[in-house]
C-alpha cells in the first residue's frame, strides 16, 4: 500500500506540464522561498521598481514614494494573487517548481514601509 500511495502522490505528467508552462527552465530541484524571491526579483517589473525606489529615496520625493509603493503593491498582487489558472499554479507548487512567495511579500512590504517612513514630510520644527 505504501508503494502504491507513493506512486500515486509522485510527479505525474500533469505536474510536468504545469512546470513546463510556468517554469520551462526548471532543473528538477524543489524551489524554496529564497529561490522564489530570486526568481521574482529578476523580473523586469521588479527591476524597474528597484530603480524607482532608489530614485524616490535619493530625492526624498513624496510623490515618487507613493508611486513606488503602489507599484510594489501591484507587483505583489500580479505575481501572487492574480494568476490566470490557479489549478496550474497549485500543480506547480505540488511538483516543487514554484516556491512560496511569502518572502517576496515580506520584502516588498518592508521596502514599502521604509519608503513611506523615509519620504514622509518633515515636521515644521525640523525644516530649518
Amino acid at each position: 500500500r505504501l508503494i502504491l500511495a507513493a506512486a500515486l502522490l509522485g510527479p505525474t505528467p500533469a505536474f510536468a506540464d504545469a512546470c513546463a508552462q510556468l517554469r520551462p527552465n526548471w532543473d528538477g530541484t524543489a524551489v524554496t522561498a529564497w529561490g522564489e524571491l530570486i526568481h521574482l526579483a529578476q523580473t523586469p517589473i521588479v527591476l524597474v521598481l528597484i530603480i524607482g525606489t532608489s530614485l524616490a529615496l535619493r530625492f526624498r520625493s513624496e510623490w515618487g514614494g507613493l508611486a513606488v509603493v503602489v507599484g510594489w503593491s501591484l507587483a505583489t498582487f500580479l505575481f501572487v494573487g492574480w494568476v490566470g489558472d490557479t489549478d496550474l499554479r497549485a500543480e506547480a507548487v505540488a511538483a516543487g517548481c514554484v516556491g512560496s512567495p511569502a518572502l517576496f511579500i515580506a520584502v516588498a512590504a518592508a521596502i514599502s514601509v521604509g519608503v513611506v517612513l523615509y519620504t514622509a514630510p518633515l515636521p515644521m520644527r525640523d525644516r530649518s
